[in-house]
């Protein structure tokens, strides 16, 4: 039998040395049992009152390609420790023909062997949920008695020996210029380098961030408010914070949730990272102007002008024209049928090339098996020799060694079929280009890279494609409504209605080899559907 190993532990407080001895003892209990090994998963720190473990789900949903036959666990509240969940996920096992067993809790076939699993699995329930309650009953009477209940430390504190805040006397006073500062207008982000500067860091030793500082100013323990659950005691640990200080910080947070962001959202501009200046090669960053009639403008402009690094002239582009491009290029490659067939194509060609072992184990899989089908056959022909039986053996082995690679490998990295391929590209199909989401979406998965000039943008997709012309009809009626009064010297849209395509290969191009091409024909993990992204190379020019 062929069989998967599951191992966890809860707590944070566990150590490693845990997974390696359950680990140890179910391979035993393999070893003993003459069962086969495929694979471990483990979840560390995960309780089993949920189902919520990562291992856990993809050791569930891998029994559905029906790899193996056995899921060995070193106790059964290793699997669950919640009834419905174990009820549940068991039977979804046995319909995939997998059972679970354990490997040091003895438990017989037969109709005791129910009565029995059931009994574990309610031990591991009540055991889960007193060890619960008695850990609640232990941090309320902590609470009663204003004691330090675990978690994260307000900086600012410290915790004496009989598990008291008392005030630390290095760190005090920086939160208290904190609420002072803020109270005087300085920002978060302000307040933030100025900590980090000091050489202030947070209970791990890593510098504050935005959340920290957020944090700090609502935190009410500041103003020596104790908390647990419903056990509020005021004045319960040392104040730092006069509280009417405190409340003018609060009035003065809510009133600043309330006021418009007050800068830009990078995610607003879909081709940050993917966009090149065609002159200096380096990034176009998104940034916006403001026209004499008040009217706000959002552009592309080239990194090094804006920082003034070199003498690069590229003037700043529209970020509508330039994304509405770009947009429906990519929607014209999705609606083509022939480009959809030659990327699934080339993603089988990748697929057979990228997983070489695979494929070569089938076929001495198919080789063994027609060499036993032989063997049988002349057996039944009454030809029985020593040298027969022997060769028979050497091929059974070999056999049952193939379907145990073959197992390993599928469960390392299933197959996708075309026909799935092709079905998660044509989603893409249905995705409404005035959703910023779907934008995003398509220009992620198509689009490697673009290098912009004054006369011409040159794209890099993602795929493999030959040449065609375009008509920009679209693109002229922006360029007639365009509006110049910005500040900036922005670029207009081209004036010209076409634009041809040519191949552009950037890794063979000599003022180019030092940007990294997109990977030809890459295959790897997708986020979406069954998981699986994937890529390939070609570009196009597009010239007005």
């Amino acid at each position: 039998m062929k069989a998967v190993i599951y191992a966890r532990y809860s707590s944070d407080s566990q150590r490693e040395e845990s997974i390696e001895g359950q680990i140890r003892e179910c391979t035993a209990f393999a070893e003993k049992n003459g069962i086969t090994i495929l694979r471990h998963y483990i979840d560390r720190a995960y309780s089993a009152k949920t189902d919520n473990r990562p291992d856990f789900q993809e050791m569930i949903k891998d029994s559905g390609k029906k790899l193996f036959d056995m899921v060995i666990v070193w106790k059964l509240d290793r699997f669950a420790r919640n009834r419905y969940d174990s009820a549940r996920y068991k039977a979804q096992l046995k319909r995939n023909g997998v059972k679970v067993v354990s490997a040091t809790e003895v438990i017989s076939e037969g109709a005791e062997g129910i009565i029995l699993e059931s009994v574990l699995e309610g031990y591991a329930e009540y055991y889960s949920a007193d060890l619960s309650e008695k850990v609640i009953r232990g941090r309320k009477e902590n609470a009663l008695k204003c004691k330090f209940n675990g978690g994260t430390l307000p900086i600012g504190y410290v915790i004496d020996e009989e598990q008291h805040f008392q005030i630390d006397p290095l760190t005090a006073p920086f939160v208290l210029d904190v609420f002072k500062k803020y109270d005087k207008g300085a920002t978060m982000k302000e307040l933030r380098d100025w900590l980090n500067d000091s050489g202030v860091r947070n209970t791990r030793g890593q510098p504050l961030n935005f959340n920290s500082i957020q944090h700090m100013l609502s935190n009410r323990r500041y103003i020596g408010e104790y908390k647990y659950r419903d056990i509020i005691i005021p004045d319960g640990i040392p104040a730092i914070v006069p509280e009417d200080l405190f409340d003018r910080v609060q009035e003065k947070l809510a009133q600043n949730r309330k006021a418009p962001a007050c800068h830009k959202a990078e995610d607003d501009y879909l081709l940050t990272t993917k966009l090149f200046c065609g002159y200096c090669g380096t990034y176009l960053c998104g940034e916006s102007g403001k026209s004499r009639n008040g009217t706000i403008h959002h552009y592309y402009k080239c990194v090094s002008v804006k920082k003034k690094r070199t003498d690069c002239k590229k003037k700043p582009v529209r970020k509508q024209w330039l994304e509405d491009l770009v947009v429906n290029e990519v929607m014209k490659v999705v609606m083509d049928d022939q480009a959809i067939e030659a990327i699934v194509s080339m993603v089988m060609d990748l697929q057979d090339r990228e997983n070489t072992s695979l494929p070569l184990y089938e076929q001495q899989l198919r080789e063994a098996e027609t060499g036993i089908q032989n063997l049988l056959n002349a057996i039944q022909q009454g030809i029985l020799t020593k040298s027969t039986k022997t060769r028979l053996e050497e091929l059974e082995a070999t056999k049952e060694d193939l379907e145990i690679k073959i197992a390993n490998e599928k469960i390392a990295k299933p197959r996708i079929s075309p026909e799935f391929v092709t079905f998660w590209l044509h989603k893409f199909r249905k995705l409404d280009v005035r959703q910023q989401s779907h934008r995003k979406m398509l220009i992620d998965a198509f689009v490697n890279a673009i290098y912009l000039y004054d006369d011409k943008l040159v794209l890099t997709f993602n795929y493999k494609d030959g040449t065609r012309t375009i008509t920009l009809d679209d693109v002229k009626e922006a360029t007639q409504k365009a509006d110049t009064g910005s500040d900036l010297d922005c670029l207009g849209a081209p004036r010209r209605s076409k634009v041809r395509f040519a191949p552009t290969f950037f890794y063979s191009s000599g003022t180019k080899e030092r940007y990294p091409p997109a990977p030809l024909l890459l295959l790897s993990e997708l986020n979406r559907f069954a998981g699986f992204r994937f890529g390939m190379d070609a570009g196009r020019e597009l010239v007005p």
